[in-house]
Formats: C-alpha cells, structure tokens, sequence
C-alpha cells in the first residue's frame, strides 16, 4: 500500500479542513407571537408565515 513521504503539517490538514466547520441554524422571531422559528419556514408556535395564517394550530387542553 502506498504511503506519504512526508508527515501533513497540522497548518495544511486545517486549511483542508476549513470548511468542514458545522453552522448553528439561522434562528428568526415570529412578528406575531415572537417564538423562536426557523427562517423561511412556517411558525409552529402560532401558524403564520409571511403575515398571513397558513396551519391551523391545534391548542392542548390541560387537564
């Protein structure tokens, strides 16, 4: 089996590694109810995106 001539450098594995590094999701408030939401994508907390009422959300009773 083949093997390198020369150790890699640990400067050279991380600039090969640069873009490998993991990214927290783009975390937008509702304008309605200002839950936390992903961004572009429908508000669980209360149904609406982009101003208008897209699901109809289901309230929990509490007994």
């Amino acid at each position: 089996m083949a093997l390198p001539k020369k150790k890699t450098a640990k400067a050279r594995q991380g600039k090969r590694r640069s873009h490998m590094a993991l990214s927290l999701p783009a975390i937008d408030y509702c304008p309605q109810c200002h839950s936390p939401k992903l961004a572009h994508h429908v508000c669980l907390t209360c149904g609406t995106y982009a101003g208008r009422q897209v699901l109809e959300v289901k309230v929990k009773k509490r007994e």
